[in-house]
């Protein structure tokens, strides 16, 4: 970036540039940017020396874009466009008019989607924008209302409250369990098709875990099928591909809706949750709060 502003002179010069560029003139060139037009000619003449060409063809009642004029007016007015969209957005952030759910796609996909009806039945005057992501935001930074979260409750700078315990195990398609006749214990799952989930970023607990606390030590294939997202992960296994974990809280609806089946009695509970979290730092809006009680509620009056 150093160089390229050795090149230019200074940013302001692109700004003079577009402008004289998109108007054709130096003076309403001057005159949109409220400055005198020798200024104008000045800021354009050091541009041209730093770049070592005319950019414009000079007349008496005119400037006409050179060559090097036309392609560097396309690439400048294609970063302010970009720049001025994500102004745009980050303005929008510091907006309250809506409320800003930020979780992983399995959970807004197969958790929120589903109960989202209720939301917008008992609050239809609320604007929810639901953002996935394979990271967990700041929250403060990003300007997000609320956000899901996986972890044993403590996070310094938020507050929270617990959605679900996070209890997994194993799902497959009703096709693929049916099929598994030799699970008549739990170490010959080791013989079946597993899917794996590998996200980049967050931590979560693998089939060597699960395994591990049921004192299974063997050591598990390296076979099967491996994704970077829990969403995905569920779509393999009822599409048949295999062997998944089964966090509860996302699975029981697929298993009543008969898209997949399970073996509860092999569930591990790993002491960790699901929480919804929220800023120390600011206040909710009222539509937040009132997310957030909905969502607590609803996970309250599911978890019996």
């Amino acid at each position: 970036m150093q160089e390229l502003w050795k090149l230019l002179g200074s940013p302001r010069h692109l700004v003079v540039f577009e402008a004289a560029a998109r108007l054709q003139s130096f003076t309403r060139a001057a005159q949109e940017l409220n400055v005198q037009q020798p200024a104008v000619s000045v800021a354009i003449r050091r541009l041209e020396e730093g770049l070592g060409t005319a950019l414009f063809t000079r007349s008496h009642r005119q400037v006409v874009l050179t060559t090097a004029g036309e392609r560097l007016l396309a690439d400048v007015t294609r970063a302010f466009e970009q720049l001025a969209l994500s102004v745009s957005s980050i303005q929008q952030l510091g907006q309250t008019g809506y409320v800003t759910l930020s979780a992983s796609t399995a959970f807004n996909n197969y958790w929120i989607m589903p109960r989202l009806a209720d939301l917008q039945q008992q609050h239809p005057q609320i604007d929810l924008r639901l953002q996935s992501s394979d990271r967990d935001p700041d929250i403060d930074a990003e300007n997000i209302s609320l956000a899901v979260r996986q972890g044993d409750g403590n996070w310094p700078e938020c507050e929270s409250a617990l959605i679900a315990p996070e209890v997994i195990y194993p799902v497959a398609s009703p096709r693929v369990m049916a099929a598994a006749v030799d699970l008549r214990s739990l170490p010959n799952l080791l013989t079946q098709r597993l899917i794996h989930l590998e996200e980049p970023i967050r931590q979560r607990p693998s089939w060597r875990d699960w395994f591990a606390n049921f004192s299974v030590n063997t050591a598990v294939p390296q076979t099967g099928l491996r994704l970077n997202d829990y969403a995905l992960v569920l779509q393999a296994a009822m599409a048949g591909e295999g062997f998944a974990f089964g966090w509860k809280h996302l699975t029981d609806r697929l298993i009543e809706q008969g898209l997949l089946a399970a073996r509860p009695e092999w569930q591990w509970t790993t002491g960790k949750g699901f929480y919804l979290i929220w800023s120390k730092r600011r206040p909710l809006s009222d539509d937040a709060q009132r997310v957030k009680e909905w969502l607590l509620a609803t996970a309250q009056a599911e978890a019996g």
